[in-house]
């Protein structure tokens, strides 16, 4: 990772209080960048961002925070005459429970938001690196099995999940527009299932849902009968990823899968995850499937690999413990 490209670089984060948003902006801090955290704390917390005034020494004097929803243009709630050097597009509900709950921010923040910072760019910073934070979703329920980037994905454009999963999609379709006709330096990373410190323990995603549930002494809940896959990529290694796709050199336009390729069955993720919590035999209480939930998820990482160097460190169990002890003294 060419870490110098940060040095001194003033960068905004969109979704700055969010699960990933604020680890991605304590690294950046770091790394020595000057971050702009923007965040209106739909799904984001509070506590997040102290989280990154107490962690980072440099926050105090390197990182601002403005309370903004990006749906706005962004000289409403930028200061006057702000000179960006890369944005990091992270803003959105990610949860299906979240981005159901809040279907026309998440399109309106995938789409009309993302139109609105490139346009901002053009005006005043077309140098800046841009990276949008896409989604596996965008494959929907794969029939190609891994998900390579050449794959254009199998999803219900007017399903529960569609306001999450088209509007990503129609995101990257805008990402496009402006780095082939405007030649502004746009990077798209698809992000697979993420999980760590900082998650929302009640946003209904598989591992905190687990974890919930096993801290309690309750029977796990299993929707479907738990053999749907999924990946699991720890948020440390995620960031390590956007870092490197935002820093490289010659990766203008492209489009790059992150996620931890080591598939799991649903069941096999709730055994795991009630082993660490847990000496009792908890149980499972197997529930109705939702609708349009994948059957099959599993990142093809090789372009990360080659053009980034990059794959996951972290085992999942080495992860899992972290997020079980982070919920331990959260809850």
């Amino acid at each position: 990772m060419t870490t110098q490209f940060f040095q001194n670089k003033t960068i905004l984060v969109t979704g700055a209080a969010g699960f990933i948003g604020s680890r991605l902006t304590e690294t950046l801090l770091d790394l020595g960048a000057s971050v702009i955290g923007v965040d209106n704390f739909i799904t984001g917390s509070e506590n997040n961002v102290e989280l990154i005034l107490q962690s980072s020494p440099s926050a105090s004097e390197k990182f601002t925070f403005i309370k903004a929803d990006v749906n706005q243009p962004p000289e409403s709630y930028l200061p006057e005459n702000t000179h960006l050097d890369a944005v990091f597009h992270m803003a959105s509900p990610a949860s299906p429970d979240r981005y159901q709950e809040n279907p026309r921010e998440t399109y309106l923040v995938n789409s009309w938001a993302t139109h609105q910072l490139l346009d901002y760019l053009l005006a005043t910073s077309p140098q800046a690196r841009f990276l949008f934070a896409s989604t596996s979703e965008i494959y929907g329920d794969p029939e190609v099995h891994p998900q390579p980037e050449s794959y254009w994905g199998n999803v219900n454009p007017n399903g529960l999940r569609s306001c999450y999963d088209e509007a990503k999609r129609l995101g990257e379709s805008i990402c496009g527009v402006y780095e082939r006709d405007f030649n502004l330096d746009v990077r798209i990373v698809r992000i697979f299932n993420t999980y760590g410190p900082r998650m929302d323990i009640d946003d209904g995603r598989v591992i905190p849902n687990f974890i919930k549930f096993a801290l309690a002494n309750k029977k796990l809940p299993i929707y479907g009968d738990g053999s749907q896959t999924r990946s699991y990529c720890y948020v440390d290694d995620l960031v390590d990823g956007l870092l490197r796709l935002m820093s490289g050199d010659k990766l203008k336009g492209e489009t790059i899968n992150i996620g931890n390729p080591n598939e799991l069955t649903v069941l096999e993720t709730a055994k795991i995850i009630a082993n660490i919590c847990s000496d009792k035999q908890l149980g499972f209480e197997y529930l109705p499937l939702p609708k349009d939930d994948p059957t099959r998820r599993k990142p093809d990482i090789t372009k990360a690999r080659k053009l980034l160097d990059w794959e996951p460190m972290i085992s999942f169990e080495e992860g899992l413990q972290k997020t079980v002890d982070f919920f331990k003294h959260s809850l």
